[in-house]
C-alpha cells in the first residue's frame, strides 16, 4: 500500500533494519527520480480530470525546512540564510466540489544563496530566469493535460503572487488552452484613459449582494459577511519596465463586504483578474467559488507537513530528498481524498477507497473477531476505525478525523494486512489439506 520510507525514528515506527536500508537503496537509484514516481499518478490524475466537466489546476508555493546539518545540496529559505531546505511549487486538481483529483505539475528546488540582497536586479531579467517562472511553468504543465482533455475546461487559479502580467500574456496566446483566475495583488494601469484597476471597478454599479458564512476563527465570532459584488472588462496596459508585451484585456471581478460589525477590523475584500467572460451576476458568483477552492492547497501542504511530518526526512542529499517527497506527495493526496470523500459521501461501501484486505484487516482488528464481517462498513466507518489506529479517540467534542490520525492510520493499516493476507493464505492452505476438501463425502 505504501512504499517503505526511513521516516520515523525507532520511538514512533518499529521498522526492521533491512526495511530501512531497503528504502535507502530505493532512493539512491539514479533512475528513482521525482518525475518517474510521479507519472503514474499524472496519468491516473488525467483520467479523473476526464470525468469532469470544469477542473480547477490550483498552484501553490510552500517552503520545506530541513535541519538536518548532513544533508547537501539545500538552498536558503530566509535572507539570514540560516534557515535551508527546498522549495516547492505544486498544482492540484480540484472539480468544483473541492475534491482534489491529483497532482499536474510539481516543480521543486533549492534557492542559489548568491540570489539574495540582489531582488532589485531582477526587473533586468526576462520571466523565464525569475522565480516566478513558476507559474507559467505550471500552466504549460495543464495546457498540456488541456490538449489531452478536450470536453474539460481547466482553470488555472493562483494566489496575489500569481498576478504576473506574462502569466496573462501566455494564457490569451492560447484560445483553447486552460483559463486564468488570479487575486489581482497590482492595482495596474488601464489603457484607453481609463485610470487604475481598482478605482475603475470601485466605479461600476453594484451587481447584487451574495451572502457569505465566515467561520469562527479565534476570538472573531462567526458571521453572515454580506458581499457586494461588481465586474467588468478593462484592458490593462504592460508594465512600463518591460518590453515587448501588449495591451491584454481581462475581466475583473470584486466582492466588498458591507455592513461590516465594529469588532471586525479588516472587512472581505476579494479583487480577481481572469479570461473567463463574467457578464453576469452569476458568473461572477461562479468566480468566487471557484478561486474559494483555492484554500484546498493549503490544506494539502498541512497534510504534508504536519500529517506527513515530510520536513523530518534525514537523506544525505537533496536529490534524494526529492524522490522521497514525491512518494509522501501522492501519499498526502490520498489521505487529503480520503478525508474529503469521507465527508462528502459518509454512506458509500468503504470499497470505493479500501481494498478487500484493508477493510477486513481494519474490522479484524478493531472487532477483536477472527472473522471478519460479510458485508463490508461505510467508507465514514472506516474512516473512523482507520483513524482510531492514529490516535484518533471519536468522541463527540472531536468532530471528524484530521490528517495526521489518517496518515498514521495508515501506516499501522500496512502491517495489519500485510498480517491478515498471510492468516487468510494460511487459513486456506489447512481448509485445502483437510479431509473434508480432499473427499467432500468425508464425515
Amino acid at each position: 500500500m505504501l512504499a517503505p520510507r526511513p521516516v520515523f525514528p525507532p520511538a514512533k515506527r518499529d521498522q526492521s533494519r533491512a526495511k530501512t536500508k531497503a528504502a535507502y537503496r530505493f532512493f539512491e537509484a539514479k533512475n528513482h527520480t521525482m518525475e518517474k514516481i510521479l507519472k503514474p499518478h499524472a496519468e491516473a490524475t488525467q483520467y479523473r480530470i476526464e470525468q469532469e466537466k470544469v477542473v480547477l489546476a490550483v498552484q501553490d508555493s510552500t517552503s520545506l525546512k530541513y535541519a538536518h546539518p548532513a544533508t547537501k545540496g539545500l538552498g536558503s529559505l530566509s535572507t539570514n540564510q540560516e534557515s535551508v531546505g527546498l522549495m516547492l511549487h505544486d498544482t492540484m486538481a480540484f472539480n468544483t466540489d473541492q475534491t482534489p483529483l491529483g497532482l499536474l505539475d510539481v516543480q521543486c528546488w533549492a534557492r542559489d544563496p548568491e540570489a539574495y540582497g540582489k531582488k532589485h536586479h531582477s526587473h533586468k531579467l526576462p520571466i523565464e530566469q525569475k522565480e516566478s517562472y513558476k507559474w507559467l511553468k505550471s500552466y504549460q504543465s495543464v495546457a498540456a493535460v488541456q490538449n489531452q482533455c478536450p470536453e474539460t475546461m481547466l482553470v488555472s487559479v493562483g494566489d496575489r503572487e500569481a498576478d504576473i502580467y506574462e502569466f496573462f500574456d501566455l494564457a490569451l496566446k492560447n484560445p483553447t488552452g486552460p483559463k486564468l483566475l488570479v487575486r489581482a495583488r497590482h492595482d495596474r494601469l488601464l489603457a484607453e484613459g481609463q485610470g487604475q484597476l481598482w478605482d475603475y471597478i470601485q466605479a461600476q454599479p453594484s451587481r447584487g449582494i451574495q451572502q457569505l458564512h465566515v467561520p469562527r476563527q479565534g476570538r472573531r465570532k462567526a458571521r453572515v459577511a454580506q458581499l457586494e459584488i461588481r465586474f467588468a472588462q478593462v484592458t490593462l496596459k504592460p508594465p512600463g519596465k518591460t518590453k515587448g508585451l501588449k495591451p491584454l484585456t481581462v475581466w475583473v471581478v470584486l466582492a466588498q463586504e458591507i455592513n461590516c460589525p465594529d469588532d471586525v477590523k479588516e472587512p472581505l475584500e476579494w479583487l480577481l483578474l481572469t479570461t473567463i467572460e463574467v457578464t453576469t451576476f452569476e458568473l461572477a458568483i461562479q468566480m468566487l467559488a471557484w478561486y474559494a477552492c483555492r484554500w484546498g492547497i493549503e490544506v494539502y501542504h498541512r497534510t504534508l507537513k504536519s500529517g506527513c511530518n515530510i520536513e523530518q526526512r534525514q537523506l544525505r542529499y537533496a536529490d534524494r530528498i526529492e524522490t522521497c517527497l514525491a512518494i509522501d506527495m501522492v501519499v498526502a493526496w490520498r489521505i487529503f481524498q480520503l478525508t474529503k470523500l469521507g465527508r462528502e459521501v459518509p454512506d458509500v461501501p468503504c470499497t470505493v477507497f479500501f481494498e478487500e484486505a484493508e477493510w477486513k484487516a481494519l474490522a479484524i482488528y478493531k472487532s477483536n473477531n477472527p472473522i471478519p464481517p460479510e458485508q463490508s462498513p461505510t467508507l465514514r466507518e472506516a474512516i473512523r476505525m482507520l483513524a482510531s489506529l492514529g490516535g484518533f479517540l471519536g468522541r463527540n467534542s472531536d468532530g471528524e478525523p484530521g490528517t495526521k490520525a489518517m496518515w498514521l492510520g495508515l501506516q499501522r493499516l500496512e502491517d495489519l494486512t500485510a498480517m491478515w493476507k498471510i492468516m487468510a493464505s494460511n487459513s486456506i492452505s489447512k481448509n485445502q489439506a483437510s479431509p473434508r476438501v480432499q473427499n467432500p463425502r468425508y464425515g
